[in-house]
């Protein structure tokens, strides 16, 4: 009996040696509530200060006057979110995985920036190329839409928790696509709010 439960024992310890090879557990559920933070105060900019929300695809303005003030800033907002969401998470994750005693830079890490390169690339790419036609209205879902593919490819090298979220991503924006004048607010929802109950998840469910 005794043999049996040391055999139990170690092929569960092999499994979780496997596992922890395999999948990135080093995210950091701090990162998101960071995040979403970031993007709810960067959405809180856009409209009550520059009057960015969106409520048809075409931006007129944008298309005989080129790049005007306020979406401008808007813009630089949006980088800045980006930049401090991301900037965060590389922190955070690194912190995590020294105290776990784990590479912050693995071959699973690097796996993970891998399978989130190609949709955050070409969707970064296709917005681009959607305010150079001025359809702004499109800025908000384009964005949550891809994003959200990144992240539950992303959910095949990290948390499986991740696939879910990013589902609600996809979800969100096609529900802006169609409802444009609710861009900005999906935009907060899903890159504010889900961010942020997110990262309470995890926070509570594998950090404390």
């Amino acid at each position: 009996m005794k043999k049996e439960q040391d055999y139990l024992r170690d092929i569960t310890e092999i499994r979780s040696l496997m596992e922890r090879s395999s999948r990135f557990y080093s995210l950091s559920g701090s990162a998101g509530i960071l995040a979403g933070s970031y993007a709810l105060i960067g959405a809180f900019l856009a409209y009550w200060m520059f009057g960015f929300n969106p409520d048809q695809v075409t931006d007129a303005a944008l298309l005989s006057e080129g790049i005007y003030p306020n979406l401008a800033k808007t813009l630089l907002i949006a980088v800045l979110v980006l930049a401090l969401s991301v900037g965060s998470t590389v922190f955070l994750s690194y912190q995590k995985a020294y105290k776990r005693k784990e590479k912050a830079w693995s071959p699973t890490a690097r796996r993970l920036v891998l399978q989130m390169a190609l949709p955050l690339t070409a969707g970064g790419i296709l917005l681009l190329i959607v305010l150079g036609k001025g359809m702004t209205g499109f800025l908000a879902p384009l964005s949550l839409i891809f994003y959200g593919l990144a992240i539950f490819n992303a959910g095949h090298a990290a948390f499986d928790e991740l696939k879910p979220l990013g589902l609600l991503q996809i979800g969100l924006g096609l529900f802006c696509a169609h409802f444009i004048p609710y861009g900005l607010l999906c935009w907060a929802i899903g890159f504010g709010l889900l961010h942020i109950l997110f990262g309470l998840y995890m926070h509570v469910t594998y950090e404390k």
